[in-house]
């Protein structure tokens, strides 16, 4: 919405507009001042205030941990039970394994049916974390760059930062192994279908946009109601992506941090532009590698990198 300009005192035309003006309601309490009110210009409706009242902080703090709750933060808190009972089990980590995308049913369609059950409610709290930030007004998507108005520099950038993650990432699995500090994971336990290479790159789709939206881009926004900075926001964004890997061991949850690390201050950054589709593609890449490609490579090929 727009306010009409006031007239400066003394004009002799219409008065000034009163000092103060009511305030728009913003997400989660958070109040947004009307357009014109701060430096006499525009405002959109998007751009948060600092949460200063204590209520409005308790309940964006309460959506984050709800949302949480739900999604990541649910995964990051069984991971840590999880790793601490393989560090007790007395087994080497280096002899346990983990195991990704396995089959739920011998009947092939049934086993579909269920693939993408699983795929479609696990992003159910990506799209509650947008609703929850659309109370703003304005498009949510193209405010988190979840959109496709620049596909040809989201897509550079996703393959950039593939490659940049990817191929260390690579190398660190094969240290973590060597070292005892990594599972073996097998990423794809599907049988061999017609439906297998889709379903799994709509699982590596679903794993992109779960963890980048709400790990990423929505985490930014609501920290940055909380007046958080943006170092304070790489570190606990990266950790939680750490957190929710501890089942795959403590070199996956070291790489899962660096990763988080680069992702996030690219987000922030003047080349990310606040835009997470890039971060998507990226991440879909690697997942479409791991998952398709453990499932068509050869087995020599997989025990040569010390996968499977």
């Amino acid at each position: 919405m727009t306010t009409p300009p006031g007239t400066p005192p003394g004009s002799g035309a219409e008065p000034a507009a009163p000092p103060s003006m009511p305030r728009e309601p913003g997400p989660a309490g958070v109040d947004v001042a009307p357009a014109g009110e701060a430096g006499g210009g525009k405002r959109s409706r998007w751009a948060p205030t600092t949460a200063d009242r204590p209520e409005t902080r308790r309940r964006i703090g309460a959506e984050i941990w709800i949302l949480l709750g739900l999604s990541l933060g649910r995964s990051g808190v069984y991971a840590v039970v999880n790793i601490i009972a393989r560090l007790t089990e007395g087994t080497p980590l280096a002899q346990q394994s983990a195991s990704l995308n396995n089959s739920q049913s011998p009947r092939p369609y049934l086993d579909l049916t269920y693939q993408i059950l699983s795929i479609g409610f696990a992003l159910i709290p990506v799209a509650l974390a947008l609703y929850l930030l659309s109370a703003r007004g304005r498009s949510v998507t193209r405010a988190i760059g979840l959109d496709g108005s620049r596909p040809w520099r989201d897509t550079g950038w996703g393959v950039a930062l593939a490659a940049v993650i990817g191929i260390p990432g690579l190398g660190l699995y094969v240290a973590g192994r060597a070292l005892g500090i990594t599972v073996e994971i097998n990423p794809a336990n599907l049988a061999d279908y017609w439906w297998t290479v889709p379903i799994l790159i709509l699982a590596a789709l679903q794993n992109g946009l779960l963890e980048e939206v709400i790990a990423v881009a929505y985490l930014f926004e609501r920290t940055k109601d909380l007046g958080w900075g943006r170092v304070k926001f790489v570190v606990w964004s990266s950790l939680l992506r750490g957190s929710y890997h501890l089942y795959q061991g403590i070199g996956p949850f070291i790489g899962n941090v660096v990763m988080g690390v680069v992702f996030s201050w690219f987000y922030t950054s003047r080349w990310g532009r606040h835009r997470v589709i890039p971060l998507v593609i990226a991440h879909t890449i690697l997942d479409v590698v791991a998952f398709v490609g453990y499932a068509l490579l050869p087995r020599e090929w997989l025990e040569a990198l010390g996968v499977g």
